[in-house]
C-alpha cells in the first residue's frame, strides 16, 4: 500500500476548478472542459480567470493568463480588510467583514482561494445565492476592488485621517 504525504497549499499554487461538458453532435458526444483559475501573490495582487477548450490543460492555459490580464491591487490593513463589503456578480452575492487577529480565513469554496491568494489573513465572509463558483469568485473579486483606505477616504472628503475617525 502506498502511502499518502499530505502537502499544504502554497502562496503560490493557484487553485482551480473544472466542469466538463458534453455537446452532442452527429458524430456523437464532444467533450469541452471549463477551467476557473485564481493567481495570486500573497501581497495584495489576485486575478481571476475562466478557459474552455476540448482538453483540461488548454483550458487552464487560457484560464491562467486571463487572470493574470484580471489582476486588482487589494488595500490591506492590519492582515485584514479595513471595512465590511458586500458585492454581487450574476446571482451570486458576497459579504466580506474584517475580522480580529488570529481568526484566520473563515470562507467557502472559490471565495477563500481568492482570499488567500490576495494575501488577507484575518477575515469573515458568507457566500449568498448562487452555488456557482465562478459567480462566488468573481463576487469576492468585486468586493475586494470596491475596497477603499481610511485615509483614500478622508482626502476626498477634505479632511484629515484624524478628523475624519473623530
Amino acid at each position: 500500500m502506498e502511502e499518502q504525504v499530505k502537502r499544504g497549499r502554497r502562496k503560490t499554487e493557484e487553485p482551480k476548478e473544472e466542469f466538463a461538458g458534453a455537446k452532442v453532435v452527429k458524430g456523437g458526444k464532444k467533450l469541452s472542459f471549463r477551467a476557473v483559475v485564481v493567481v495570486g501573490d500573497g501581497q495584495g495582487s489576485v486575478g481571476i480567470g475562466c478557459g474552455k477548450s476540448n482538453e483540461v490543460i488548454g483550458a487552464i492555459q487560457k484560464a491562467i493568463i486571463e487572470a493574470r490580464k484580471n489582476l486588482i491591487k487589494v488595500p490591506i490593513f492590519k492582515k485584514t480588510i479595513p471595512h465590511p463589503i458586500t458585492a454581487k456578480a450574476g446571482a451570486g452575492k458576497v459579504l466580506l467583514k474584517p475580522a480580529a487577529e488570529g481568526t484566520g480565513v473563515i470562507a467557502g469554496g472559490s471565495a477563500r482561494s481568492v482570499l488567500e491568494l490576495a494575501g488577507i489573513e484575518n477575515i469573515l465572509c458568507k457566500s449568498l445565492g448562487s452555488d456557482s463558483p465562478l459567480n462566488a469568485a468573481r463576487a469576492t473579486i468585486q468586493a475586494l476592488s470596491e475596497l477603499r483606505l481610511f485615509g483614500e477616504v478622508a482626502k476626498e472628503r477634505g479632511l484629515t485621517l484624524h478628523e475624519m475617525l473623530n
